[in-house]
């Protein structure tokens, strides 16, 4: 039997129902849910992350939501290490380690095993290369780079604030540039053996979704929820306040947007994220896709049930 941990990923685009179907599914499996979902790691940010309520965390254990406050980073890197350590410790109980989300690089970061180096990240490195870029600007933490990496500056826009200080922060720790990653991660190969279903819909039928759950957002109070994290102090600049939905209720708050603009704007750019996350997903081959429309959640987890139980063994 091959050494390998077996690994459950169930990836796919915003609304399409990821998470009711992780619901149906973990108790049938008897196991937990590991989060791959890059805002829901804010604390504070609830409502429009749609992070999982207190009473379905009850019913099933999740993993990796709630780790920093929105003013902290949180980069790739820590995920990759997180998510590590609780695959491990949930294969070491007897349970099959389950991810679900729709943040392409968390999952493949995890999956493909990327070769961030072996000090992972520094939160007071990070920290002061942030407190240079607002001192200095970020295109001159740019500059720097295109000294150090010139590859890895090529692909980042001048003002990606969070790609370029990560890429810097790889070369003052590991002293090789974050561009030789790709290549490294290549000879590294995969420490699971991942099976992997997307879950989707027509895309008019997603996009339906998708507007349905900004008005149940909405509905729920998700403006005071961004109204709450602003009187608390979080600049909007802060890492979690710059997540889809955040960013155009605190612009509305401080008078930049009428409210009817800023929720059409939500839906707009959720969209289009919903867009770019099936563009990531369809590159990956080894998925296999669920047409979330055409089987209800029930049939749906015993669908994969049924093969999971059939390809693993624990």
């Amino acid at each position: 039997m091959s050494e390998k941990i077996p690994l459950l990923v169930l990836a796919g685009p915003t609304a399409a129902g990821k998470s009711a179907l992780a619901m149906r599914l973990a108790p049938l499996l008897e196991t937990d849910i590991i989060s791959a979902d890059s805002a829901q790691v804010y604390r504070g940010l609830d409502i429009g992350t749609a992070k999982p309520t207190a009473e379905e965390q009850r019913l099933v254990r999740h993993h990796l939501i709630d780790l920093v406050d929105p003013d902290e980073d949180y980069s790739v890197a820590d995920y990759q290490r997180d998510a590590r350590r609780v695959i491990k410790e949930l294969w070491s109980r007897g349970r099959l380690p389950f991810l679900v989300g729709g943040t392409g690089l968390y999952l493949q970061a995890v999956i493909d095993n990327y070769a961030f180096g072996k000090s992972g990240g520094d939160k007071a490195l990070r920290e002061r290369l942030a407190a240079e870029a607002e001192a200095e600007g970020v295109e001159a933490l740019h500059e720097r780079l295109k000294k150090i990496d010139p590859a890895a500056a090529a692909k980042i826009h001048p003002r990606d604030r969070r790609r370029i200080i990560r890429a810097l922060e790889v070369f003052i720790l590991e002293g090789r540039p974050i561009s030789e990653q790709p290549a490294l991660t290549r000879q590294r190969g995969s420490p699971y053996r991942p099976l992997l279903f997307g879950l989707t819909m027509p895309r008019p039928q997603l996009y339906r979704a998708i507007e349905e759950r900004v008005e149940i957002m909405m509905a729920r109070g998700f403006f005071e929820e961004v109204q709450g994290l602003l009187r608390r102090g979080y600049s909007r600049s802060a890492p979690g306040m710059q997540v889809l939905g955040y960013r155009q209720l605190a612009a509305c708050i401080d008078g930049e947007l009428a409210l009817e603009a800023a929720v059409a704007e939500i839906k707009k750019e959720t969209r289009r994220l919903a867009k770019r996350q099936l563009t990531w997903f369809r590159r990956d081959p080894r998925i296999i896709w669920l047409n979330g429309a055409e089987k209800g959640l029930e049939e749906l987890a015993e669908t994969i049930r049924r093969q999971v139980k059939e390809i693993f063994v624990y």
